[in-house]
């Protein structure tokens, strides 16, 4: 099984001109096995084909690396069961990485994957995204933030843009179709700083499944009273 997982991881990092090495390989797989044995507990993902934890989690994770420079500090808000901040912590040693999720049992998880795969540039935290943005230690402190489908673009962006430096950036990672949700979330955008810099649409590593990237840049401060409390960015998204 282990000689079929390094085929498979293999053949698609090719796809993204990725090359690993074989404990990075072993890292991977060590994930996947403790992510499917955590799931029997709590629910971390409908994703438990092999094949398709490496292509939907691992290779999706890693399809943004190559806008992350060596020596940034990324903060990945919404990290569930670790996506994309683990794939990119286990293949990026020389920045550090802080994984925040709401749900302490996810966080619970998290520890143990830091600890069996000795990613000692790993910090997690438990703590809603308001909170995080909102933390003095933490506000305005990285130079990237990113996010894989955790919310609508106008939401998304009241959670990441004010933990990025100004000349910081942040990155989405969405699925199809999201022209109309661009477009809704441009006064968001607007008022908390951000200016869009890059889109890209693309079918993930060879397969028909279509993506999407969009980068924010932070060009000003974020106002004060962004994000505001717990819920409301949910509720009340930033729009004209």
């Amino acid at each position: 099984m282990e000689k079929e997982f390094e085929e498979n991881m293999k053949k698609y990092l090719e796809k993204i001109n990725i090359e690993i090495n074989k404990e990075q390989i072993k890292s991977f797989y060590n994930y996947m096995n403790i992510l499917l044995e955590w799931n029997n507990k709590i629910n971390l993902t409908a994703i438990t084909e092999q094949n398709d934890v490496i292509l939907k989690h691992f290779i999706d994770s890693l399809s943004i690396s190559s806008y992350i420079e060596e020596n940034e500090t990324v903060a990945d808000i919404g990290t569930g069961a670790g996506f994309p901040g683990i794939p990119l912590a286990i293949i990026k040693k020389q920045n550090k990485f802080t994984l925040v999720d709401s749900l302490n049992k996810r966080i619970n998880f998290l520890e143990e994957i830091k600890e069996k795969l000795n990613l000692q540039n790993v910090t997690t935290l438990h703590m809603r995204a308001e909170e995080f943005g909102r933390d003095k230690l933490y506000r305005e402190k990285y130079d990237v933030a990113v996010s894989r489908a955790v919310a609508n673009l106008s939401i998304l962006v009241e959670y990441l843009l004010p933990t990025i430096k100004i000349g910081g950036r942040i990155i989405c990672m969405k699925g199809s179709q999201i022209e109309e949700e661009l477009k809704e979330s441009s006064f968001a955008i607007k008022q908390l700083g951000g200016s869009v810099k890059f889109k890209k649409e693309f079918n993930l590593a060879g397969t028909d499944i279509k993506r999407n990237i969009i980068i924010i840049q932070k060009i000003k401060d974020t106002p004060k009273k962004y994000p505001r409390k717990a819920g409301i960015p949910e509720k009340k998204p930033l729009r004209k």
